[in-house]
């Protein structure tokens, strides 16, 4: 399934957030939007979700979810927004008793998403046993329980520390080579942008519209951390929002 955004614009009141947004996510991407604070990237992912609606445009679902999918559109977010008192296990099984699925069936996709995540060994863990990256593998393996079209992801790896958030790139790279998924990434971290995605999307300070859009062929597999053409893509990017991004900064202080 595609998603297309159709003419996005949205205002609170006096405030306009985002202008004229149109874009394509086609099935099997990673696009990632970046942008000064305030753009409205995370705006623009309430939208994508259905969870606001903008005041002018359309978000279009093209085509047919996947086979087996529960939820087209599903988020991962920053805070891991784990239950305490539910086990690794029992956090998954949550989305799947929403649907009413119990029993072995549940069982059987518990097992597959808690292997696809490295987490078959803390099945039984509460979230306060776990490190922050091992609660993110969570939040993951619940997204990927209902079998999205699309996952929404507002800035996942932006809690935790430097070392845990290259490890989990990795492992959200070994995730789509074994089975592709699509996903919208929100992030402040232009590391990120080019190390996982597929299309970056540069929006403007606020009222957010979009500056350029980038594409990388090159294989997530293949990009690696001292690699010089996405080195050059990432000042690409920051020369892009260098002037704007202080600009925004200092208009939030003065808010």
């Amino acid at each position: 399934m595609d998603i297309r955004l159709d003419g996005i614009s949205h205002s609170y009141g006096e405030t306009e957030v985002l202008r004229d947004i149109s874009l394509d996510v086609a099935s099997g991407q990673i696009v990632c939007l970046v942008g000064p604070s305030g753009c409205g990237k995370s705006t623009l992912l309430r939208f994508l979700g259905g969870l606001e609606r903008p005041t002018s445009g359309r978000v279009l679902q093209l085509g047919v979810p996947p086979e087996g999918c529960l939820n087209p559109l599903t988020y991962v977010f920053q805070d891991f927004a784990l239950l305490p008192w539910r086990s690794v296990r029992g956090n998954i099984s949550l989305v799947l008793e929403d649907h009413g699925i119990r029993g072995a069936k549940a069982q059987e996709i518990i097992a597959d998403v808690l292997a696809r995540t490295k987490l078959t060994d803390f099945a039984k863990a509460l979230p306060k046993q776990l490190s922050g990256g091992m609660k993110q593998r969570v939040a993951i393996a619940r997204a990927l329980a209902v079998k999205p079209a699309v996952m929404l992801m507002d800035e996942p790896l932006s809690a935790l520390d430097s070392q845990t958030r290259e490890l989990l790139m990795d492992d959200l790279v070994a995730l789509w080579e074994r089975q592709p998924f699509t996903a919208v990434y929100v992030t402040h971290n232009l590391a990120e942008a080019v190390r996982l995605g597929h299309k970056i999307v540069v929006l403007s300070r606020r009222p957010g519209r979009i500056r350029e859009v980038v594409e990388i062929a090159k294989p997530l597999s293949q990009r690696a951390y001292a690699d010089a053409e996405l080195e050059q893509v990432q000042k690409h990017l920051w020369h892009l929002m260098r002037d704007e991004a202080r600009a925004a900064d200092e208009e939030l202080l003065h808010v």
